[in-house]
């Protein structure tokens, strides 16, 4: 399900699925996944990096500085995640061509990369939006993406939110992005539907790795019982469930059942966002100014958000962070990065738990107050 409206609403960012051969992916994927640095030089195709640029909230006018810097500044993100109901694909799809490709990126002072960056060099993340989940329209949704996003694959699909929605008429052949915002429109929960099966969904999601058009799907938004449920039946495990997590939400169950299965976890909000849920008037609690976050952050002469960063990583997952600021792009992806010395690694087993130790099982993104009075709670 996608939120009411994106005027209000606009859901958040997700991450999934490897299936280099078309089956079940076991352990291994996860674990490659999850060991993986926050590595500008990760290859698209190969690995997934551990720190992906969120685009939810940036602005048209404002994607391709945003892009611009993240991706040739010295952060050198090479992870983009997009989805339709973020109302921007397409001003990213044109900034990737006028921006990025053919472009010398940063190489770090370290004379790394050294030729102009391609299609190849990114790692492109989208969403199917829950009004495009029956199974018969699953197809056509991605490859509006792909058309606005001006590329012929994904690297990785999400199913955005297990909740479908009454569909809407797709846009002529040939529209970049969405002439409003039905897409994201519940209303109030009105909107939403019962006789959709996510088995449905993610059979017409498999077949498109099958296809070529993605390399990998998963899912975002899934609590265990829902993620158990499509594993029973499912050709390819979800390889990443992209879930919100930081400090005052650590979802310890969640991201323990998922490292059983094998399916990656990927932190969205990892530094709460209490921003959005300021637009909507909600007196929200700051993250980033919590005291233990603050003591450990002046501690070691980092900023707080970087401590959450590095909490997150360390705990086996991947992540994703909005910043249009180039000095923050760099410096939350200098968090992620592993190595002896860097901060992900050289967190104590004491801080990690006294880190751990704020959850409070607070959520920034809830749905059961954005759909009213219907009966569909995804976290109840």
């Amino acid at each position: 399900f996608m939120l009411p409206s994106a005027s209000r609403r606009g859901v958040l960012v997700a991450m999934a699925g490897t299936a280099a051969s078309y089956g079940r992916l076991g352990t291994g994927a996860a674990t490659a996944l999850s060991s993986s640095a926050a590595d500008s030089s990760s290859c698209a195709n190969t690995s997934m990096p551990a720190l992906g640029l969120g685009t939810f909230l940036i602005i048209r006018e404002r994607i391709s500085a945003a892009l611009r810097s993240a991706v040739l500044g010295p952060g050198n993100y090479r992870r983009i995640d997009c989805a339709p109901v973020y109302f921007n694909e397409d001003a990213i799809g044109d900034a990737l061509r006028d921006e990025i490709y053919g472009r010398m990126p940063h190489d770090g002072g370290g004379g790394g990369e050294t030729k102009p960056l391609s299609r190849e060099d990114l790692f492109l993340v989208s969403k199917l939006p829950g009004v495009y989940m029956r199974p018969e329209h699953v197809e056509a949704a991605l490859r509006k993406t792909l058309s606005d996003l001006r590329t012929d694959y994904l690297d990785l699909y999400l199913i955005h939110w297990p909740a479908p929605m009454r569909h809407v008429p797709f846009p002529p052949d040939g529209y970049r992005g969405w002439p409003d915002e039905a897409i994201d429109d519940s209303g109030d929960g009105e909107n939403l539907v019962y006789d959709v099966s996510v088995h449905d969904t993610w059979a017409a999601m498999e077949d498109l790795v099958a296809s070529g058009l993605v390399r990998r799907i998963g899912v975002s938004n899934f609590p265990v019982a829902l993620l158990h449920e499509l594993a029973t039946r499912s050709r390819v495990l979800p390889f990443v469930n992209q879930v919100e997590i930081h400090p005052y939400h650590a979802q310890e169950g969640l991201v323990r059942y998922c490292r059983a299965r094998g399916i990656a976890v990927q932190a969205y909000s990892p530094l709460g966002t209490r921003g959005y849920a300021s637009m909507e008037g909600a007196e929200e609690p700051h993250v980033l100014e919590d005291p233990a976050l603050v003591g450990i952050a002046v501690e070691r002469g980092v900023s707080p958000a970087q401590v959450a960063l590095a909490w997150a990583i360390r705990r086996g997952m991947t992540a994703v962070a909005k910043s249009e600021d180039p000095s923050r792009q760099a410096e939350n992806m200098a968090a992620c990065r592993r190595g002896e010395g860097s901060l992900v690694e050289s967190l104590t087993a004491e801080e990690i738990t006294a880190i751990s130790g704020l959850d409070r099982g607070h959520r920034f993104f809830r749905p059961e107050e954005w759909w009213g009075d219907s009966a569909y709670a995804v976290f109840n």
